[in-house]
């Protein structure tokens, strides 16, 4: 195989279309399970490229195929496809036509910059060592779309398989790449605070059983849950996201619930966290006379590199970018349910630089999150690289 079947510019021929894909799909923002405009799209391509889906495991998403034309092994190369329930905050020119649904986090870049990366693989399939597994995963916010996956037998499709991945970024600059072998992301638990109390007339004062009190309480103390608990310089996280109590001004409600995630590194770290957090609610539902109840809906593990896979990714990227545009970064209090692939097949996931020079982009999660297209060239360049260097016998 010659060593510069992806050299750089290898992106380029699909540069454009990944474009289109990627204003698209950002148009066009849907929930986790409920992307089914965004895989119609995906299927269209795909199947344009004469790529059939190898197994359907979830009712969005896809599993699709490539067939090399000399021996090797097989490559998943991973995109999720789901957005956020966030009100986008832009002047761009391709902004979401949905209200309160936006691409916050960059999964448009990864769906567009996928479909590029087969195009691309397919220009050259006879050329091609392996096999290439195009992997469109839905429910990635939800923290449980590749577990569904998962359990409807999609590794059935993947055996012996070694992962690829990126996300994309908005805290590094386009033409960047970074990661890390081990422990790349946090593992994610979500939470879901149920406080109860008897509710009355707000016009008394100070009395026993105010849900509102108690719920104010324990979301200004949620971070005393993590204080303390470091991995590698990173910090475990616990944080609340949603709120919701009340029918009326003058009543104090019967109950109140509070959602949140819980992020650490290590199986010590998440006992300590757990431990805190039960006493925290045991001390909550004493002070204030009210009860509360802990449920942990969905939870995914921690992102796990696996240094060889890891080691060849980042020859390539410097390959690709040179030395000074790779870097080694400690672990991410963000997660990824990519982890979930990851227990299973050794791989890499790393991150591709979003951000412009001026550093105008805003934080993911936010209205005001956006990345560069040409993060769409890093992402391709890097993938196809990285697929091939592994597919090799």
């Amino acid at each position: 195989m010659p060593p510069d079947l992806f050299g750089p510019g290898s992106a380029d021929a699909v540069f454009d279309e990944m474009v289109d894909h990627r204003r698209s799909v950002h148009r066009r923002p849907e929930l986790a399970f409920a992307e089914h405009h965004t895989t119609a799209l995906i299927r269209d391509r795909m199947g344009s490229l004469g790529l059939d889906e190898v197994r359907r495991v979830t009712d969005t998403g896809g599993i699709f195929a490539l067939e090399g034309g000399r021996p090797g092994r097989t490559v998943v190369i991973r995109a999720d496809i789901d957005a956020l329930p966030i009100q986008e905050d832009s002047a761009t020119p391709f902004h979401s036509d949905v209200d309160g649904t936006m691409h916050a986090c960059g999964h448009d870049v990864h769906v567009a910059s996928l479909i590029g990366v087969a195009g691309a693989l397919q220009a050259r399939q006879e050329d091609l060592p392996g096999r290439y597994i195009f992997l469109f995963q839905p429910g990635e916010e939800a923290l449980c779309g590749a577990k569904k996956m998962i359990e409807g037998g999609a590794l059935e499709a993947m055996a012996g398989a070694r992962l690829v991945g990126f996300h994309v970024t908005s805290q590094l600059p386009t033409g960047m790449v970074a990661l890390r072998r081990g422990v790349a992301m946090s593992e994610a638990h979500s939470l879901r605070i149920t406080l109860s109390g008897p509710g009355g007339h707000g016009a008394i004062l100070n009395a026993k059983g105010d849900v509102i009190r108690a719920t104010a309480d324990l979301v200004a103390r949620l971070g005393e849950v993590a204080e303390g608990l470091t991995y590698e310089g990173s910090h475990c996280v616990c944080s609340a996201g949603m709120l919701s109590a009340g029918s009326a001004v003058n009543v104090v409600p019967t109950t109140a619930t509070v959602a949140g995630t819980l992020r650490t590194f290590t199986d010590a770290q998440r006992e300590e966290a757990f431990g805190r957090l039960g006493s925290l609610c045991a001390e909550i539902g004493d002070s204030h006379g009210v009860t509360v109840d802990l449920e942990v809906p969905e939870q995914t593990p921690a992102v796990v590199n696996d240094s060889d896979v890891t080691d060849l990714v980042e020859q390539q990227a410097q390959a690709l970018l040179g030395a000074e545009a790779v870097v080694r970064l400690p672990p991410a209090s963000p997660s990824d349910d990519v982890s979930e692939f990851l227990n299973h097949l050794p791989g890499c996931y790393f991150f591709v630089g979003g951000g412009s020079r001026g550093g105008i982009n805003g934080m993911h999660h936010s209205p005001t999150f956006s990345v560069e297209d040409e993060s769409l060239r890093t992402g391709a360049g890097m993938l196809l690289r990285s697929a091939v260097a592994l597919a090799a016998p």
